[in-house]
């Protein structure tokens, strides 16, 4: 791929299997007018010895369009580490991160896309203004939310966990990323703060998830408290030396 990309779109795809094809070609029908130099990041890590057929869809579907990039190593953590491997591999000057599942609209790309385009933001986001995905999950976000809204006051944002997420290039690269669980949307959310970058929120409506169940499970939402105290502690230690 010769030309200079303009615009990186990172899809998390675990276990999405065939339906990530239709989700590709209505985000390829999208993207085609928002600018021809565009590339897609497929990221299809895999749980060694699983029956998760979406590493060999997204190489093939590469096979046929040089614009898509497959990424599908053994996994050695969650949607974290997924991320964080689909966003190493961006060349775009903007970058968006989002989830392959359907719940968000797709045609949020362009929203995000042309805000931080034409705005001077170093990151824009969406929030999950109406929600159709279930008591569970909106009680899980709502606590994640009231949280960081405690633990890192002063700083407004609606809905840490939402996606897409555009970044410039540069943004992304001051954030350093470490985050190999849930959490790595809320670290995202921290660096936009510690580094005082400027960002937008613009609302989208949640879909139900009616293919397959959360992978969103107990042991995740203690891990996330966990670390949001951690991140807290560790960012009164610095102010402090």
């Amino acid at each position: 791929m010769g030309n200079h990309i303009e615009l990186s779109v990172v899809v998390l795809c675990y276990r999405a299997e065939e339906e990530i094809i239709g989700f590709i070609d209505k985000l390829k029908k999208i993207l085609d007018p928002l600018t021809p130099n565009w590339q897609m990041v497929l990221v299809g890590n895999y749980i060694p010895g699983s029956d998760d057929r979406t590493k060999d869809i997204i190489f093939e579907l590469a096979k046929q369009d040089s614009r898509l990039k497959p990424i599908a190593k053994p996994k050695e953590g969650m949607m974290g580490w997924d991320m964080r491997s689909g966003l190493a591999e961006a060349d775009g000057d903007i970058i968006c991160v989002m989830d392959g599942d359907g719940q968000f609209p797709i045609e949020s790309i362009e929203t995000g896309y042309k805000m931080i385009r034409d705005s001077g933001y170093d990151m824009v986001k969406s929030y999950r203004e109406t929600r159709h995905d279930g008591f569970y999950r909106r009680t899980i976000s709502g606590v994640y939310n009231s949280l960081f809204t405690i633990l890192f006051p002063g700083f407004k944002v609606n809905d840490a966990n939402s996606k897409p997420k555009f970044f410039t290039k540069k943004a992304y690269q001051k954030m350093k990323l470490s985050s190999d669980d849930w959490f790595v949307d809320a670290e995202i959310m921290i660096n936009v703060r510690r580094h005082k970058m400027k960002f937008a929120e613009f609302p989208v409506v949640f879909e139900e998830l009616t293919n397959r169940k959360s992978f969103v499970k107990v042991g995740a939402i203690i891990e996330f408290i966990r670390n949001l105290i951690v991140y807290r502690i560790r960012e009164f230690g610095e102010k402090a030396e």
